[in-house]
């Protein structure tokens, strides 16, 4: 897929302000460390990952979506209702209905004919609504649209560290070490046909998607029956299965969207990739042949945070001037399911 007429208006994000250490989680998982005879140390230098982040219990996942929101519209050339469509793309929802999204757009005073609604494609759910948004405004349908997601990692984090420590075995420790890795945060992606300042902006070039849903069992986030009236969440990753898997995936990914954007490995400037971990970021650049120097990572402070890693990544990236224009960015995830996408953005 390719697009002419679809630009990166502004990134918002937000967050959590609760920093929780990879040796606090183990310090909690003492119990079951002393039970396995696990060393500590083990989860930082499996995933390179030394602490996260987590929002305070009483906070929502419509409110830091909100937060992230407003960023993104703060002292922009457009308004609310220039927004022909708001759509919230985060693994955490609000309720099963109404869509989370329709929270955010009442807060941000949007309605009438916009189209508001919410989309779930795991950690790749940021990047589909941007595929979204881009086609409306190709098509002239809409001149500017808002994806935004909020991930929260508390609450299964709570829920697996009391598990493991019941019921501790290396089976569940291995299936149980990605869920540690995620952390908290919200972001907000304004896109639009560049119709509403003449100020220069990073543009959606296209992107491609493939998916091998054979898959699917490999990581699985969700509730499940504890008693007859009861339930509880659960979070379980074969992390070799979606490593070796998820690189197989990346490398056809992105032999095809060098064909279509015409590209080369040599032609990328940056790479913002989800942020995963350690392992997998090595793996996967050194497959594609990829600059690891080109690659700006968040992941040793900010962890996994589902679906806004990678717009937050790339928001920290140009904050920092690691992205400046006229470079070639490459965004690069690959998602539960196992699904992969790769979009290209001339900075």
């Amino acid at each position: 897929m390719k697009y002419s007429r679809v630009w990166l208006e502004s990134v918002g994000y937000e967050l959590a302000p609760v920093v929780v250490s990879s040796q606090e989680l183990e310090a909690r998982l003492q119990p079951a460390y002393t039970a396995l005879r696990i060393a500590p140390g083990q989860l930082q230098a499996l995933t390179g990952i030394r602490e996260r982040r987590w929002w305070q219990e009483s906070t929502t996942v419509s409110q830091g979506a909100i937060a992230a929101a407003r960023k993104a519209m703060l002292g922009q050339s457009y308004t609310a209702q220039d927004l022909g469509a708001v759509i919230y793309t985060g693994v955490c929802r609000e309720h099963y209905e109404p869509a989370t999204a329709c929270h955010v757009a009442a807060a941000l005073g949007i309605h009438g004919q916009a189209a508001v609604y919410d989309l779930s494609n795991a950690c790749l759910g940021m990047l589909s609504g941007m595929l979204d948004i881009a086609n409306r405004i190709e098509l002239g349908q809409i001149r500017a649209g808002m994806v935004v997601a909020c991930e929260s990692s508390r609450e299964i984090n709570e829920t697996m560290l009391q598990q493991l420590n019941q019921h501790p075995t290396i089976e569940r420790f291995t299936t149980t070490l990605a869920t540690f890795t995620g952390g908290s945060g919200a972001a907000a992606i304004v896109l639009s046909d560049g119709s509403f300042s003449s100020t220069p902006k990073p543009q959606l070039l296209g992107g491609v998607q493939l998916a091998e849903p054979q898959h699917h069992e490999l990581c699985r986030w969700g509730t499940q029956a504890v008693t007859p009236n009861h339930a509880q969440p659960y979070m379980r990753t074969d992390a070799v299965g979606v490593m070796n898997h998820g690189i197989a995936l990346g490398q056809q990914t992105w032999q095809a969207f060098c064909e279509e954007i015409g590209w080369h490995a040599a032609d990328v400037d940056r790479t913002i990739c989800h942020q995963v971990g350690e392992g997998h970021r090595q793996t996967i650049l050194q497959t594609l042949g990829l600059n690891m120097e080109h690659d700006f990572i968040t992941y040793p402070y900010l962890g996994n945070m589902g679906t806004v890693s990678l717009p937050i990544t790339a928001a920290i990236a140009q904050e920092r001037g690691k992205i400046q224009h006229h470079h070639r960015v490459a965004m690069l995830g690959i998602g539960s399911g196992l699904n992969c996408m790769m979009l290209a953005v001339q900075w």
